[in-house]
């Protein structure tokens, strides 16, 4: 009998397909169809809001259905209430129920087997990735595909009788297929064997729906789908705000003013982001200080991004090559910075710092940079005390000397410092004007009490004189 991989359960998901009584809604009176709309506005508001998990709705193109209710949730009573809470509310009654499909979400062992071998020796942005996989957010905004699928059972090419070994060489296959889309498109795959009728569903994510038909595509060609792959119908759509539902009903543009928001993209502003993957955790009054000695404390670049920076033990051009062929795959997506690598001066980790202007994209990519070479940990995990990434610089290519220069003698003042343990500054492999001090500190308050000093403002205005641009100050945990 052939090795059946370890997994690893989540949330439970329901994908309720729903066709729209179209006639019967437009016999209905006026008051009775708005009634029903807001009570399952706010029926579904509330769902969105209420415990772990998400709710999110999303128009269906075609014909199987008109739109699609997808809820996670950490068991299958919760999942399972909510289905029968919507069939209670009026706009339920205009609807029917014309597929559905029952799965939780998993982490497997192909791909991941040091996960289910040690898992305290698992490198913890790995196991932040996988935990994502478990508990997955939905994207806010863009196309979805749903589809079913099993593995094959022929008497020629029956996937539970393949070896182990080989079972895990094709998925890495399908895995590195996957990696080349990384930033353009989310993937959430539930498991559904003794749940429904196909053994896993497949949802996938991406703000352009030709990428949705690019990656199903091209992963065709994989032999793990080549010749043991099996697929049921699938199902494509947009998800749109719950308060849309009345624009969607009166046969308007969903999301309302996308085609607006997709003409301007270039000019809309990132949204926020939690710098490093640590989330702002009321720092916002420390931005407040630092932006009165004109020192910007936000994300890198001077914008509401998502930044993850992962340290390395590995060579840093080895890892140099290794970063360049990822990013080549991250570069076509509209979300993505910048990825680029910074060795210290010294003695110390290499580190890979990747900016993405949307949280999923970075969620997405910090999986694939956590398979970097000698990947020891992230810029924001610390048992204990405080760390910050910054200051980012740029620097007057002809007064990088001077900065240096400035740089060791803010080292020699900082080995004094009470609280203060280490700082390290890093330049850019491909740009060696661009630097970054990473900090750690027994505490906030000790790091804060520096930065109110004025040893730190006579530096700052002393950095300021050679810099192309005002300094960034990061905070990650």
């Amino acid at each position: 009998m052939a090795d059946a991989p370890p997994t690893e359960e989540g949330w439970f998901a329901v994908h309720d397909f729903r066709e729209i009584d179209w006639e019967q809604w437009r016999n209905a009176p006026e008051r009775r169809r708005d009634a029903a709309l807001d009570e399952v506005t706010t029926f579904l508001s509330d769902a969105e809001d209420i415990g772990e998990g998400e709710t999110a709705i999303f128009t269906v193109a075609g014909h199987e259905a008109d739109i699609l209710i997808l809820h996670l949730r950490p068991t299958l009573d919760e999942v399972e209430r909510l289905g029968r809470a919507f069939e209670r509310t009026a706009f339920g009654s205009f609807t029917a129920r014309t597929n559905s499909f029952v799965s939780v979400t998993e982490i497997g062992g192909y791909t991941s087997p040091e996960y289910f071998e040690d898992p305290e020796e698992v490198d913890a942005g790995l196991r932040r990735y996988l935990e994502t996989k478990k508990r997955p957010s939905i994207p806010e905004d863009g196309y979805v595909t749903f589809y079913p699928m099993a593995k094959r059972r022929d008497p020629e090419y029956n996937w539970f009788e393949t070896p182990m070994e080989e079972r895990a060489e094709m998925m890495a296959e399908h895995g590195e297929t996957g990696k080349s889309y990384a930033g353009t498109v989310t993937q959430v795959v539930t498991s559904a064997f003794g749940l429904d009728d196909w053994e896993w569903g497949v949802t996938l994510f991406a703000t352009d729906a030709v990428a949705l038909k690019d990656i199903v595509y091209e992963m065709r060609f994989d032999e793990a789908t080549a010749k043991y792959g099996e697929f049921g119908s699938f199902f494509v759509g947009r998800r749109f705000p719950v308060d849309d539902l009345d624009a969607f009903m009166a046969a308007e543009t969903v999301p309302v003013g996308a085609d607006e928001a997709d003409e301007t993209d270039d000019e809309a502003p990132a949204v926020s982001g939690h710098p490093g993957g640590a989330h702002d955790n009321g720092d916002d009054d420390l931005r407040e200080e630092l932006a009165d000695r004109d020192i910007y404390a936000g994300s890198p670049r001077g914008e509401d991004v998502y930044a993850l920076a992962l340290y390395s033990d590995a060579d840093p051009e080895t890892l140099s090559q290794e970063v360049t062929a990822l990013r080549s795959n991250f570069e076509p997506c509209d979300t993505h910075v910048t990825t680029a690598v910074y060795e210290p001066r010294s003695d110390g980790h290499a580190a890979v710092v990747s900016v993405w202007e949307t949280e999923s994209a970075a969620d997405t990519a910090s999986g694939f940079l956590s398979d970097l070479p000698g990947i020891v940990g992230r810029a924001s995990e610390t048992e204990d005390g405080w760390a910050t990434l910054g200051m980012f610089y740029t620097v007057d290519p002809g007064h990088r000397a001077d900065f240096l220069e400035t740089f060791d003698g803010v080292d020699e003042l900082l080995a004094d410092v009470d609280g203060h343990r280490e700082s390290t500054l890093l330049v850019n492999r491909e740009d060696e004007t661009d630097m970054f001090i990473d900090s750690q500190w027994d505490g906030r308050e000790h790091a804060m009490d520096f930065f109110r000093s004025d040893a730190f403002g006579e530096t700052v205005a002393t950095g300021r004189d050679v810099l192309t641009d005002r300094p960034r100050h990061v905070f990650l945990a």
